[in-house]
């Protein structure tokens, strides 16, 4: 099992799109059952509160629903229990790798790490400009670069 979190400030915008469009991949792909995939954020002011309704929206204009995630902060257990944390921008990563124990910031890179032709570009905070049509598709390519990067480095080719 390789366990994966997404992280961006509030857990409302950016990580759960994340976390929902790399569940969407891994299904496409066949890996989904050897996978855990959660997001989080590195403030508390969302704790509880679904997506924002403008990544919901877009998510289900694409065919994924988001709408069941609630919104949590990282908690100090996820840098041993996870696998990869992914951070959406600079700031972001420089949060996780901060709370983190030095042992673990090897796990700690940008979720655009993968993505082939945007590695290690930061995604855009769409809140305030409502960039969220934009901030969709790069995480729907990254999270597809990042299924097809795990699949084949730890479960093979020829894995379903």
């Amino acid at each position: 099992m390789i366990r994966l979190l997404f992280v961006c400030l509030g857990n409302i915008c950016r990580s759960p799109l994340a976390e929902g469009l790399v569940i969407h991949h891994a299904k496409q792909q066949g890996i989904l059952d050897r996978l855990e995939i959660d997001s989080a954020g590195t403030g508390a002011w969302h704790i509880g509160n679904p997506p924002d309704s403008r990544s919901i929206a877009v998510a289900e204009k694409h065919g994924v629903d988001i709408s069941g995630q609630k919104a949590r902060k990282i908690k100090q257990d996820d840098f041993d229990l996870y696998d990869y944390l992914f951070a959406m921008d600079k700031s972001n990563l420089a949060d996780l790798r901060s709370l983190s124990p030095d042992e673990h910031h090897g796990k700690i890179r940008l979720f655009t790490h993968y993505g082939e032709g945007q590695k290690d570009q930061e995604v855009p905070d769409p809140y305030y400009d409502d960039g969220f049509d934009d901030v969709y598709a790069m995480i729907d390519h990254a999270a597809e670069q990042l299924v097809l990067h795990l699949k084949e480095t730890h479960f093979g080719d020829g894995y379903t």
